[in-house]
């Protein structure tokens, strides 16, 4: 099988991660941020992750890609209960974290944006979204203290270095791409057990964290 991603990209690392906590090799191929030709071919339009089958078929939306994979190959590993509590946190950190994540991403080294006009067309895209980089990364310190907050909070939630709730479950799926992408952040500081917890993530997906290039 072929996953099609973008590095940066939350919703592409839930998708990676179900092939690394499964160990089920797969192909990874890093789409550049311009290509709309290649999506569009696929599935109809541009989006990431996509999952090519070894039928030659293409999945999108990430939790497809994960539920088809936990279903289809060996035995689930998604058998653990959620914990609504685990949802809010990620909505409501949600309601301002890419005002810290995407001017970073927009800087970072990452395959997607290997040519000018790649990075270029992330940067037009993305400030029509949440408006002038530089503004966004004017707020930092606000953002920081109050993302330092939530953490505090999520640390009570965590029940496990290896699984959020004490069981892998979809609520890992969904939590370790928001701790992967708050890493590219330089000062951030994260509480004991989700520092524990993103590490241990990291190494039972095969994912890197973003520590190495935070900004």
């Amino acid at each position: 099988m072929k996953l099609y991603v973008y590095d940066h990209c939350p919703f592409c690392v839930k998708a990676r991660m179900i092939f690394g906590i499964k160990k089920i090799p797969v192909e990874l191929i890093t789409l550049l941020n311009d290509d709309e030709k290649t999506p569009i071919r696929m599935i109809g339009q541009k989006m990431a992750p996509i999952l090519e089958k070894d039928n030659g078929s293409y999945m999108p939306e990430s939790m497809d890609i994960v539920h088809y994979v936990d279903d289809n190959f060996g035995t689930p590993a998604l058998t653990g209960k959620t914990n609504p509590a685990i949802a809010d946190w990620i909505k409501e950190v949600y309601t301002y974290v890419n005002r810290l994540l995407i001017p970073r991403y927009a800087k970072a080294d990452f395959c997607e944006f290997k040519t000018p006009a790649a990075r270029e067309y992330f940067i037009q895209k993305k400030e029509a979204f949440i408006g002038s980089f530089s503004q966004a990364m004017q707020q930092t310190p606000e953002l920081i203290k109050q993302l330092e907050q939530n953490l505090a909070k999520l640390d009570k939630l965590i029940q496990s270095a290896e699984s959020c709730n004490g069981e892998l479950s979809v609520d890992d799926i969904h939590l370790f791409p928001v701790l992967r992408g708050i890493s590219i952040v330089k000062g951030l500081t994260f509480p004991a057990k989700v520092d524990a917890y993103r590490k241990a993530m990291a190494k039972i997906t095969g994912i890197n964290l973003l520590d190495t290039i935070a900004q």
